[in-house]
């Protein structure tokens, strides 16, 4: 009898049999926990994938600096890793010019609009991954969610962020933590619960030029350009 158990054990422990089981992880954005922060930051140290809530809607992130875990992405987004528009998520404006080009006025009004619902475009420099080169410019996030900033903040790198996408055009699946580990419990590595999310995006500004452009209106309005 125990030889039979110990045999149906083994079995079960086989690679081809064994079951994946992602976490939905509950953290408050006010005051999130420390030890769940750390939880989901081993995953991305790992070259994990984190569904994450931001201040617009959930998102798929990995360590940007991790070419494995960016190439990842990009084959659950189905986009080629030298055309994809990549952005990153930061802590704050202090160290963005180890990854981008931002002259005086534009860091003045990144910072003015910054932590908020905006993703800055810039030209990259070459402190980025090879997989980032094939791109000129990269999109720059500071969200106003401390969930997403701690895991940056204790990570010491920024994530690479897109948007969950939805092909049936149901709102729930985007917004809804539950739907949302429910349709990508088979594609991450852990899925963060943090409270209900939104519909609208970012607002896109485009600062790569000699005046900022505003390319896609999102939540975000932007002040001082």
């Amino acid at each position: 009898m125990c030889h039979a158990i110990f045999a149906a054990f083994s079995l079960l422990l086989h690679p081809e049999y064994f079951i994946r089981f992602v976490m939905l992880v509950k953290i408050y954005n006010q005051n999130p926990n420390t030890k769940e922060i750390t939880r989901v930051v081993n995953i991305l140290q790992e070259g994990g994938l984190v569904v994450y809530p931001t201040d617009t809607v959930y998102a798929i992130g990995c360590d940007a600096l991790n070419v494995r875990a960016v190439e990842k992405i990009c084959k659950i987004k189905g986009i080629d890793p030298k055309k994809a528009n990549f952005s990153i998520i930061c802590y704050d404006l202090s160290d963005i010019s180890e990854y981008v080009k931002v002259n005086t006025p534009t860091f003045k009004l990144m910072k003015k609009n910054l932590p908020g619902p905006f993703t800055f475009i810039l030209n990259t420099n070459n402190t980025l991954p090879k997989i980032f080169k094939n791109r000129k410019t990269v999109g720059i996030r500071v969200p106003d969610n401390n969930i997403i900033r701690e895991l940056v903040r204790e990570l010491g790198n920024p994530i690479l962020t897109t948007l969950i996408h939805d092909e049936d055009d149901i709102i729930e699946y985007a917004t809804d933590p539950e739907l949302i580990h429910d349709k990508y419990e088979n594609i991450v590595d852990i899925v963060i619960d943090g409270g209900y999310g939104e519909v609208e995006p970012s607002t896109i500004v485009d600062c790569t030029g000699d005046e900022p452009v505003i390319t896609r209106q999102g939540k975000g309005e932007l002040e001082g350009i």
